[in-house]
């Protein structure tokens, strides 16, 4: 069943936008092939990331593989949509307990990671009391096109970056997409939902 629901969400991510339109897709990075890697780890790749203290991670091995995310894009420098959705993560910080930065991270990722540094995201995660466990992700722009690209947030024009959250529980293969802007209550509900999710018993 988890190889289902894997296939059917990476299928979702690669042929469609959030909104249910073709994407364009940037220019893939150069990558390194694993003849062992699982299908979710060479759909999503290992491309290099970095976080607000400037630590480097790879996409799936790293940051979602066994684990329980929220996703968001971003950039620092939008005073519109990203205050009021990275307030609401802040309550899902708060939700996630003494499980965040074990087996639950929040991963935002900057649309602008040429202007958003590790320098710069590490003053502006300090904004929303970020703890250890939400990353602020930036780095080689190719890196990061390509890391959105495949979750469904890559956009050409950063100006028109997306408020959909990704809520996935890597463990069970059970994802969740919501409004970044919805009501904090309802962002929680959906989080537990995903959160508490338990694998089906083996046979």
């Amino acid at each position: 069943m988890k190889h289902l629901l894997l296939a059917i969400i990476i299928c979702g991510f690669a042929t469609t936008s959030l909104y249910g339109q073709s994407r364009e897709a940037p220019v893939a990075p150069p990558l390194k092939e694993d003849a062992n890697a699982s299908a979710a780890q060479k759909y999503f790749s290992d491309v290099v990331l970095v976080n607000q203290h400037g630590q480097q991670f790879r996409f799936y091995s790293d940051l979602l593989k066994g684990k329980v995310v929220v996703i968001s894009s971003f950039m620092a420098t939008c005073t519109s949509a990203c205050p009021p959705k990275n307030r609401n993560l802040e309550k899902l910080q708060e939700a996630a307990g003494d499980r965040l930065g074990k087996d639950v991270f929040i991963l935002s990722i900057s649309v602008d990671p040429v202007t958003d540094t590790p320098e710069r995201l590490k003053e502006y995660a300090q904004t929303y009391h970020a703890k250890p466990g939400w990353h602020f992700l930036t780095g080689r722009k190719e890196n990061v096109d390509w890391a959105l690209y495949k979750i469904g947030q890559y956009v050409p024009d950063k100006a028109n970056h997306g408020n959909i959250l990704i809520i996935g529980n890597e463990s069970t293969g059970l994802w969740k997409k919501a409004f970044g802007l919805a009501k904090a209550e309802d962002l929680t509900n959906a989080f537990a939902s995903v959160l508490n999710d338990k694998a089906p018993a083996k046979n």
